[in-house]
């Protein structure tokens, strides 16, 4: 490994599809970070969608890698849930939707080729609906700041300090 971990880039990736209601979670959570956290250099934001085998090098070359997503595991919607490393595929097990597949193809392929960061964690919401519609439920959608919080706790965790953004006053 030529780069050190710690000059490696921490990747925060949003995962899911806006078009399918709760699934659009993890696109809607890191653009909300982004908007109220001034994340430092080290930490790179992907807007991971529908990626599928496209992530894999991101995956690869990162540090620490942060998944956002919707996740489900049959707990009351809305419910935080944060996975560390080997408890990833589970949750991928339970298709909700298809980039999911291409998620957990990329990740095993990463774990085969010995290029998964140690430190790999997924955050994420238990879904309410996974439907044709372009915007989260209710239930996800109250809880969005929780959910960048626990990102941001996350990130601190693991040494990154990120910094809340004043708000603008009209």
């Amino acid at each position: 490994m030529s780069m050190s971990e710690s000059a490696r880039p921490t990747v925060v990736i949003g995962l899911g599809n806006p078009l399918m209601a709760d699934d659009g979670l993890g696109l809607a959570a890191v653009a909300r970070l982004q908007e109220t956290w001034q994340l430092p250099e080290s930490v790179e934001v992907v807007d991971g969608g529908t990626w599928g085998m496209n992530l894999l090098p991101v995956i690869e070359d990162a540090g620490r890698v942060l998944l956002v997503d919707a996740i489900a595991t049959g707990a009351a919607p809305g419910t935080l849930h944060a996975l560390e490393r080997d408890r990833i595929p589970r949750y991928l097990a339970t298709k909700i939707s298809p980039h999911q597949v291409d998620l957990r193809d990329v990740l095993a392929l990463a774990e085969l080729r010995g290029t998964l960061p140690a430190q790999t964690v997924a955050i994420g919401l238990e879904p309410a609906v996974v439907e044709l519609s372009n915007s989260l439920t209710d239930t996800l959608r109250v809880r969005l700041d929780d959910l960048v919080a626990e990102i941001v706790a996350q990130l601190g965790r693991w040494g990154v300090t990120c910094t809340a953004v004043e708000p603008m006053h009209a």
